[in-house]
C-alpha cells in the first residue's frame, strides 16, 4: 500500500475513534442523568468509573493523530483534519467530565432526598443529546450547515438554563434549610450547560475544516 492510500486508512481509523467517543458520551450523559433522577449511586458511580475509560480513548486518539503528524507531514486540509481531531477529542474528553461531575452531584444529593430533580433539566439533557448527534454529523461529513446549527441549539439550553438557575435562586429564598441539595441541581444544570458548549467548540473546528476560518459560536 503506497503512503497516501495507507494514510488515508488511518486517518478514517482515526474519524472512527472520534465519532465512537462521541457517542460514549451521549450514554455517560443519559446515564448520569438517570443516576440523578432515579437516586441511582450504583448508576453514578458506574458512570464515575467509566469516565477513566474515556480519558484512555482520548490520550489514544491524541497519540495516532500525534503520530501522524510526525510521520506523514500532512499539509493543508489533511494537516486540519488531524489537528480538529485533536480539538474534538480534548472537548469530548471535557463533556465526559461534566457527565461525571452530574454523576457525582447524583452521589451528594443521596438516596431518598425527597427532592423533586427540576424537569427542565431533562429538556436540557434532551436538547443538549441532540447537539451530539447533530455534532457527529456534522463531523462525519465536514458538513458546515449543520455545524452552523448547533448555535441555535446551544441558545435554546442556554436559555433554559437561566431559568432553572433563577428558579432555584427563588427555592433558596423560601427553602433555605434544602440549599445544599438545590445548589447541587443548579451545579447539573450548570454541567449540562458546560457540555452543550463543547458540541458547539466542535462545530467551529468543523467550520476552521471547511472555511479555514476560527469562529465562535457560543456567543
Amino acid at each position: 500500500m503506497v503512503a497516501r492510500e495507507q494514510f488515508q486508512v488511518e486517518l478514517t481509523a482515526l474519524r472512527g475513534q472520534i465519532i465512537s467517543l462521541a457517542h460514549e458520551t451521549e450514554k455517560m450523559l443519559g446515564k448520569a442523568m438517570e443516576a440523578l433522577y432515579n437516586q441511582d449511586i450504583d448508576l453514578a458511580n458506574e458512570v464515575i468509573v467509566y469516565d477513566k475509560q474515556l480519558d484512555e480513548k482520548e490520550l489514544k486518539i491524541n497519540e495516532d493523530a500525534i503520530l501522524m503528524i510526525a510521520r506523514q507531514q500532512p499539509v493543508a486540509t489533511d494537516l486540519r483534519r488531524l489537528i480538529i481531531a485533536l480539538r474534538i477529542s480534548s472537548d469530548l474528553e471535557r463533556m465526559g467530565d461534566n457527565a461525571k461531575n452530574i454523576a457525582k452531584a447524583a452521589i451528594h444529593l443521596g438516596e431518598n432526598h425527597g427532592l423533586t430533580i427540576h424537569p427542565a433539566l431533562n429538556d436540557m439533557k434532551q436538547t443538549a443529546l441532540k447537539m451530539v448527534d447533530l455534532s457527529v454529523k456534522a463531523f462525519e461529513y465536514e458538513d458546515i450547515t449543520l455545524a452552523r446549527k448547533l448555535a441555535e441549539l446551544d441558545d435554546l439550553v442556554d436559555n433554559m438554563y437561566g431559568e432553572v438557575v433563577r428558579e432555584m435562586l427563588e427555592e433558596t429564598a423560601t427553602n433555605p434549610q434544602k440549599i445544599q441539595h438545590i445548589m447541587q441541581m443548579a451545579f447539573s444544570a450548570r454541567y449540562i450547560e458546560r457540555f452543550a458548549d463543547h458540541t458547539t467548540n466542535i462545530g467551529e473546528s468543523i467550520l476552521y475544516l471547511v472555511k479555514g476560518e476560527t469562529l465562535d459560536l457560543n456567543k
